[in-house]
């Protein structure tokens, strides 16, 4: 008995997937959001729906988070994250939002019940906002975009 292509690629395992933007200032500080139901900040993006690439996923999530129309730039990270306790395993992606000027941001429209704030902050100040993994992945991002290459990262962690 023989199956279908289809039939067989619906029995492989599926992974969650995110997308994001990494935004710059002038100065090089990159732009965060505080969301309303995490108590870390995070990169403007969120979850890629289903049959909706990861670009696609980006540019919507900006539109919806900061009321920005815009097309990403070129992808910055891949990043694969291994399962742990709540989540499954999950592959994101961070692409290149350019530099914002304060005239953009002035015009920054964010949804009361799904962020609180947003605000630009150097590697340090990241950090201490962000998650381990995602201050791992925003600084990785923030390296790409002096390097002109995409990374592929681990864990956050850059493997090649």
């Amino acid at each position: 008995m023989t199956t279908s292509a289809s039939d067989y690629t619906a029995t492989l395992p599926r992974k969650r997937m995110g997308s994001g933007v990494l935004f710059r200032d002038a100065a090089n500080r990159i732009l965060l959001v505080q969301p309303t139901y995490k108590d870390y900040w995070e990169l403007p993006g969120g979850a890629v729906d289903g049959d909706e690439s990861p670009y696609d996923a980006a540019q919507r999530e900006v539109a919806e988070e900061l009321g920005l129309s815009m097309s990403p730039g070129r992808l910055l990270v891949v990043d694969w994250v291994p399962p742990r306790p709540g989540r499954t395993e999950g592959v994101m992606f961070i692409y290149d939002g350019g530099v914002l000027d304060m005239q953009t941001t002035a015009n920054f429209q964010l949804p009361a019940d799904e962020l609180h704030s947003w605000a630009w902050c150097t590697v340090i100040e990241a950090r201490q906002r962000l998650s381990p993994l995602l201050a791992r992945r925003a600084t990785a991002a923030l390296e790409a975009t002096a390097d002109a290459v995409t990374y592929y990262l681990e864990d956050g962690k850059r493997v090649c």
